[in-house]
């Protein structure tokens, strides 16, 4: 039996070294358990199917099935499983196109242990995770970006939640309320059209939003 708040956590990537180092730190940490490693995202999904990980620790470029193609296929077969990855990759396409086959967060492999933990503690109670250097991609503004329909501190309250913060996180930021900032979550749903935490982040990422007036700081 588990201990009540352990997170179960299964590592795939094709890197013998990376697996034997990121197993070797995460054991030292008394609430994760690493259920298991694979070293392609096949043998990881199997491995997945038996072990019922909370999360799954993924490295992008692999052998026969990409993390990336490899996200969808853990998603239908274990939707609760979230889905976390580990890249050594910042760019903007990478990251993006993972969010949109529904990966939870995405951090860079020259981030320290702890981040590594934040990010699995962080996707595994439901929230989104991007390490700082993927934020700073995230919300890189693009010349294309599409207007919105949002005010300054709507458009602030979504580029902090695209960054995986909270509500308490984006109070605390902005200098509001907790209820204030869940209205605005509210509220931007409501304008976009979007159901989903996933689809206010998937939204971000296609508009390439930035905020001149805010200073966005980065997670971790």
């Amino acid at each position: 039996m588990n201990a009540p708040g352990t997170i179960r956590v299964l590592l795939v990537d094709n890197h013998p070294l990376v697996l034997e180092g990121l197993e070797a730190l995460l054991k030292t940490y008394d609430h994760i358990e690493v259920v298991g490693t694979a070293g392609m995202a096949r043998t990881g999904l199997e491995l997945a199917l038996r072990t019922r990980p909370d999360v799954v620790l993924m490295d992008i470029n692999m052998p026969q099935l990409s993390g990336i193609d490899a996200i969808e296929l853990f998603r239908e077969s274990l939707p609760r499983t979230r889905i976390l990855m580990l890249s050594m990759h910042d760019s903007r396409e990478y990251i993006s196109t993972s969010v949109l086959h529904g990966a939870a967060g995405y951090i860079l492999k020259d981030v320290s242990t702890d981040e590594i933990v934040s990010a699995i503690e962080a996707v595994a109670s439901g929230k989104t995770y991007f390490s700082s250097g993927v934020s700073e991609v995230l919300l890189e503004k693009r010349s294309n970006a599409s207007p919105v329909p949002l005010t300054t501190r709507e458009h602030d309250v979504l580029l902090l939640i695209a960054a995986g913060r909270s509500n308490r996180d984006i109070a605390q930021s902005l200098g509001i309320s907790e209820a204030t900032a869940e209205t605005h979550r509210k509220k931007i749903k409501k304008k976009l059209g979007i159901a989903t935490t996933a689809g206010l982040v998937r939204f971000a990422i296609d508009n390439g939003l930035t905020s001149p007036e805010a200073d966005i700081p980065t997670t971790g």
